[in-house]
């Protein structure tokens, strides 16, 4: 939940909330927590109190107010509200150089499944994470925050205002691999295209929760992949769901990429 007045974020959840005081504690601007896990903060409240910054104890309806959500965890920190940094080809011309691996989420609208996706690439040590300028596409809110378990603060999150073109432009420089109901290789392909040329960067695209990734992401991909099913290999037909949730089927896929 946005505060649009003071262009402040809440991050809200115990893991959240401890891994920004690890890693940025000078990004908290404001502290409130319910009387259960203060103990759990006293090191962090004495860092604000050295910076001058404001903390209070509030009771758990408060804190639902402040956040928007009933899942604070009894902690909600206010920060500024971040600003993703648009990408451009110094950025790219960096992973290409040290072999980062990226991940560009073609419009996954939920912001649940957006912070699973975040904590799933911090998990496999993924740093690099690329979202469209797009009203579809889910960006960093206290939802995302939340779910992503403190995996916020180990990767970094990128704009652009064309897929297709980004796509263009790393032709030849990334393997741009789409994921694909009708795709024809595995996903184990992953970990082979990282074998054969291991100094080619992969850039994956994971596609929205209804439709996937759209046809125009798919013509400028050079692979398309799937996660098999269950009985796939030995040509049974797919008899319970379509597909994985967007997030776990992340979880798969960066594993493969690691």
């Amino acid at each position: 939940m946005k505060n649009k007045k003071n262009n402040e974020l809440a991050v809200c959840g115990f893991a959240a909330v401890k891994k920004l005081e690890k890693n940025h504690p000078e990004k908290i601007t404001r502290l409130y927590f319910t009387e259960e896990v203060a103990p759990k903060f006293g090191g962090l409240c004495k860092k604000l109190a050295k910076s001058h910054g404001i903390y209070n104890q509030k009771p758990a309806e408060e804190l639902q107010k402040l956040c928007g959500s009933v899942h604070h965890q009894g902690i909600v920190a206010m920060i500024q509200a971040p600003q993703i940094t648009p990408l451009d080809s110094d950025i790219t011309d960096g992973w290409i150089k040290h072999g980062e691996n990226a991940v560009l989420l073609d419009r996954i609208g939920n912001a649940n499944n957006f912070g699973a996706i975040v904590r799933s690439a911090a998990f496999f040590g993924i740093k690099n994470i690329i979202i469209p300028l797009d009203e579809a596409q889910s960006s960093i809110t206290t939802s995302s925050y939340r779910v992503a378990e403190g995996g916020m603060e180990y990767v970094n999150i990128y704009s652009v205002k064309s897929s297709e073109r980004l796509l263009e432009a790393l032709a030849n420089k990334m393997i741009r691999v789409g994921t694909a109901l009708d795709a024809k290789k595995p996903v184990s392909f992953l970990k082979e295209a990282a074998g054969v040329n291991p100094k080619k960067p992969i850039l994956v695209v994971l596609g929205n929760e209804e439709e996937g990734i759209s046809a125009t992401i798919k013509k400028n991909c050079d692979e398309l992949v799937i996660i098999p099913w269950a009985g796939m290999n030995k040509g049974v037909e797919q008899s319970c769901v379509d597909s994985l949730n967007v997030a776990q089927a992340a979880s798969i896929i960066f594993y493969e990429m690691s």
